[in-house]
């Protein structure tokens, strides 16, 4: 078998990527990481010497890809905070037409971890951090409650990416886009 130029530890992470975001990470065993990443088991546990050490780095590189996502689709609504926050929900529309798309990771991987485990504690940390990037936003925006407006458009851009694999319906992004526009607007006074 041709090994890849890519290092060991990468292709282990990127084996564990697509296979813990298609089965979760308690679906998927260590040696089937192993067998497809093509490496050997003592090279695999000299990266991550646990499972969890894998599910969390796993979590890391999603967690760099969606928020990376959400803040570039805010970004590109332009430089009102107002448009960042409706905006943001441009990045369900690429997250649920993705080929092979299965919702979010963090849900997904907080139903099936233990309730204080690492594993458990850094899908609710990455919902905490979104929530705050989001109320950030929102306080730039001149919200009256910019928390309940962050706390409201979070559990919107939640459930639009399980409604994305729920139902798969094409127009559920502009929905909840939609959706989120009313919140912004009856949350942040002279608009």
């Amino acid at each position: 078998m041709k090994q890849s130029a890519q290092p060991a530890r990468e292709r282990i992470l990127d084996t564990a990527f697509r296979l813990f975001y298609a089965h979760g990470p308690r679906g998927v065993g260590v040696d089937t990481v192993i067998a497809q990443s093509g490496v050997a088991k003592a090279t695999l546990y000299k990266h991550f010497p646990r499972k969890d050490d894998l599910v969390l780095a796993y979590l890391d590189k999603v967690d760099q890809a969606w928020f990376g996502q959400l803040r570039t689709a805010a970004r590109a609504a332009g430089a009102d905070p107002r448009d960042q926050l409706v905006g943001m929900f441009d990045a369900l529309g690429s997250a649920c037409r993705r080929e092979g798309y299965h919702g979010c990771a963090f849900i997904n991987t907080a139903a099936e971890s233990e309730a204080g485990s690492e594993v458990h504690a850094r899908t609710v940390e990455h919902k905490r951090l979104v929530l705050a990037w989001v109320a950030d936003l929102a306080r730039r925006a001149g919200a009256t409650d910019p928390d309940l407006l962050a706390r409201q458009l979070t559990l919107l851009l939640d459930g639009g990416l399980s409604a994305g694999v729920l139902d798969a319906d094409p127009a559920t992004p502009a929905a909840a886009k939609t959706a989120g526009r009313a919140l912004v607007d009856a949350a942040c006074p002279g608009g």
